[in-house]
């Protein structure tokens, strides 16, 4: 069990199921020389308020090449309809107070950008959810679907996620510059909401865009988003390998 300290009390959970809809086995894919899975492994061990890491997975392959490089699997149920859901069933046999949601198709996830998630939420005692954001600069990726973007309130809660560019700029003519955020797929829980998440009824909402984090606000929920720089990349398609190998051999170039 990871100890008690404040910077380690987070665990991060990696759910990593086989059967991905638009790319079967990504999780095990070649990477550089290691399956995508280990390179996600090893970047949440780098966050310095992460305590411990997990992988959930309802797959023996996934969980037989986790053990083989040393990390942790833990088997659940393959009904989940979300990987929030996996990370509550793991939650309903752990005591940790803080859960931290690492998708396992993101592996150059920063560190940084899962301490900063971790911290945000330590900070805020009322906020159960918190997740984060980064500017977006380039119109192909505001108007690529498999980016999700989110738009906040003067607080920083989020007030809604799409797979559409928005805010809509109905006037290019009347000079106006809208802010554009990507959303990051990293999410931190309290241990009491995490339990809660699969009693929530999705909603429409959620049902359309296919994104579980709209339960949370369709059922009442506050999510906090922290603003970052940290961009990451999200292996949806077969085609977003290219782009994640490339920045994998920068990573590593500038490591030395």
């Amino acid at each position: 069990m990871p100890d008690s300290s404040s910077n380690s009390r987070a665990l991060a959970v990696i759910p990593a199921r086989f059967a991905s809809t638009r790319f079967p086995g990504k999780v095990l894919t070649d990477l550089a020389g290691k399956t995508m899975i280990e390179r996600v492994v090893e970047r949440a061990r780098r966050a310095a308020r992460i305590g411990h890491v997990l992988v959930a997975t309802d797959d023996e392959r996934v969980a037989e090449e986790v053990r083989a490089f040393g990390g942790e699997a833990v088997m659940t149920r393959s009904d989940h309809r979300s990987g929030t859901e996996r990370l509550a069933e793991v939650a309903a046999h752990r005591q940790e107070t803080i859960f931290v949601n690492v998708q396992g198709d993101e592996p150059v996830i920063d560190p940084a950008a899962i301490d900063l998630a971790v911290e945000t939420i330590e900070a805020e005692p009322e906020v159960q959810v918190a997740t984060l954001a980064t500017p977006i600069r380039e119109a192909k990726v505001l108007m690529d679907p498999n980016v999700v973007k989110v738009v906040m309130d003067f607080d920083s809660n989020a007030l809604y996620f799409s797979r559409a560019p928005i805010p809509w700029l109905r006037d290019a003519a009347a000079g106006q510059t809208p802010r554009y955020f990507k959303h990051i797929g990293l999410y931190v829980y309290r241990r009491e909401a995490l339990l809660d998440f699969p009693t929530l009824p999705p909603g429409e909402l959620e049902r359309t865009e296919q994104l579980e984090q709209l339960r949370w606000l369709e059922n009442g929920y506050r999510i906090l988003v922290a603003p970052t720089d940290c961009d990451s990349i999200s292996i949806d398609v077969p085609e977003d390998v290219a782009r994640a190998l490339e920045r994998i051999a920068k990573d590593e170039e500038k490591r030395g």
